[in-house]
């Protein structure tokens, strides 16, 4: 996985705990050490995601587009890595020697088979957690919300 994922979801719960009023690109990156064009690219796929909105002009920035309840780990996920599926199978057990050898396959791969269930497994609970769990666990060490308002205001 990207980094650009970690990057989201600190962005994401960051843009949360300032209160709501748009926040730039740079502001952010810098409040985190993080590159500015490379994390403006990551604000872009939110965007269009759905996730956070753009507000033009001088005090614009971005902001949350709906409330961390409604932002699952898999909706950053998606925004950023896409939809597709992780595990690509190239049906090696037909290349080679093995594959020579072998009669032609007339079922799904078992590799295969369990890599799905896996990533199905994985993504069915990155659904079934918002960022407001997060944002809960976070809240167990309130300097986290104080240093971050102050990085970012």
């Amino acid at each position: 996985m990207a980094k650009g994922v970690e990057w989201a979801l600190h962005t994401l719960l960051n843009l949360d705990m300032i209160g709501g009023g748009p926040v730039g690109s740079g502001q952010l990156a810098e409040a985190h050490g993080l590159s500015a064009s490379y994390l403006n690219k990551q604000l872009q796929l939110l965007a269009r995601a759905g996730l956070v909105v753009s507000v033009p002009g001088p005090r614009g920035g971005f902001r949350l587009a709906r409330p961390l309840e409604a932002i699952t780990l898999l909706d950053v996920v998606e925004a950023i890595e896409g939809g597709t599926q992780l595990f690509q199978c190239t049906e090696i057990r037909c290349c080679g020697k093995i594959g020579e050898l072998s009669p032609p396959p007339t079922g799904t791969c078992a590799v295969n088979a369990a890599m799905r269930r896996a990533e199905q497994a994985w993504r069915q609970a990155l659904d079934g957690q918002s960022l407001a769990d997060i944002r809960a666990e976070l809240d167990r060490t309130p300097m986290v919300r104080q240093t971050v308002r102050s990085a970012l205001t």
